[in-house]
């Protein structure tokens, strides 16, 4: 699956008013996402948003399970607001609800933000919002049918 955003293109920088609101001009609001159609078998779609850095060891930043198969954007700061019926936004790693934007420590280089999309052949991930990314990933093991991610930068 293709995905991309509006907002930066893959392998480049995130613009900050994406970022956290820890981060000086971040205003917390989620990117905009759009996606390729999924499947024909596809009968739900998830999405994360994780940073990988050595730093920050699989920060979860946004987990989102039970997209309907039909949705193929995510509208900028849809999180919490304006998301397709039906989803359900998980726990990040600050402790929140919904969508958390980069914030990565100062003077600890630039981190990859990769964003992944998962068609899945399973209608629903009955997951408590808690779910930790091991527990995430294990549930959609097997359950993949196509994926894709862009990765964006951010660094302060």
């Amino acid at each position: 699956m293709n995905i991309s955003s509006p907002a930066f293109k893959d392998g480049k920088p995130i613009p900050t008013k994406y970022a956290h609101g820890g981060v000086v001009g971040g205003k917390n609001i989620s990117i905009p996402l759009k996606w390729s159609v999924a499947p024909a078998e596809t009968k739900s779609i998830a999405l994360s948003i994780i940073d990988p850095h050595p730093v920050a060891r699989n920060w979860v930043h946004w987990l989102v399970v039970n997209i309907p198969r039909d949705i193929i954007s995510l509208n900028e700061n849809a999180s919490g607001i304006t998301m397709p019926e039906g989803c359900k936004e998980l726990f990040n790693s600050y402790g929140e609800m919904g969508y958390g934007g980069p914030q990565p420590p100062k003077g600890s280089g630039a981190h990859p933000y990769v964003v992944t999309i998962y068609a899945l052949n399973i209608d629903k991930l009955d997951l408590s919002s808690n779910t930790s990314l091991e527990a995430f990933e294990k549930m959609i093991e097997g359950k993949v049918i196509a994926s894709g991610n862009i990765t964006g930068i951010y660094e302060q």
